[in-house]
């Protein structure tokens, strides 16, 4: 059974520059820069019915273009032992409409309401062994980093599978802004 999940993806130059923090925190299980995206919502593993009904009422979506920001790193959960290093999204209204749009476009086929409020951010890395003041001294010395706002003109519906390796994305839907 295909694990969906619908996300925007992030510029190269982007990607790139954020491969550069990974020497910092050698223990962190960085994102390789192939999976960082901003996901929108996680979906999970659906059948061959669900995934063909989410398919057809994703393509009927579309919105408007809008630019967006990444900035600034913190963890989750906040306030204690960090377990997700994350990089910030400036907020950002049309976002957020993309976001509820994509929800209520998945709750019309029948999946279950995501429960967790929308908290938009770009996960970097996972920490497990991660000395907690370590993570508190890279969140100070990156907590200006700022990149150039990006065009978002397309969020895609991804399959997800799983292996000893990690994880493979494979692309199997693109939403397309209305002026794209």
């Amino acid at each position: 059974m295909p694990r969906l999940f619908v996300a925007i993806e992030i510029p190269e130059p982007i990607k790139d520059d954020l491969m550069k923090l990974t020497k910092e925190l050698p223990v962190a299980r960085w994102v390789p820069a192939e999976q960082n995206h901003l996901t929108l919502r996680f979906i999970g593993e659906v059948g061959p019915q669900a995934f063909a009904e989410i398919k057809t009422a994703l393509s009927s979506l579309r919105f408007g273009r809008f630019s967006l920001a990444l900035g600034g790193v913190g963890h989750f959960p906040p306030g204690r032992h960090p377990r997700v290093l994350w990089v910030g999204v400036e907020p950002n209204p049309a976002l957020i409409e993309l976001q509820m749009d994509v929800e209520l476009a998945l709750v019309g086929t029948g999946i279950a309401p995501e429960e967790r409020p929308f908290a938009p951010h770009l996960t970097i890395a996972r920490l497990k062994e991660t000395v907690p003041a370590a993570v508190y001294a890279f969140e100070q010395r990156h907590g200006g980093l700022a990149y150039p706002p990006f065009e978002v003109s397309e969020a895609t519906l991804f399959s997800s599978v799983l292996s000893s390796q990690g994880a493979t994305h494979h692309k199997e839907l693109v939403i397309r802004s209305r002026d794209a």
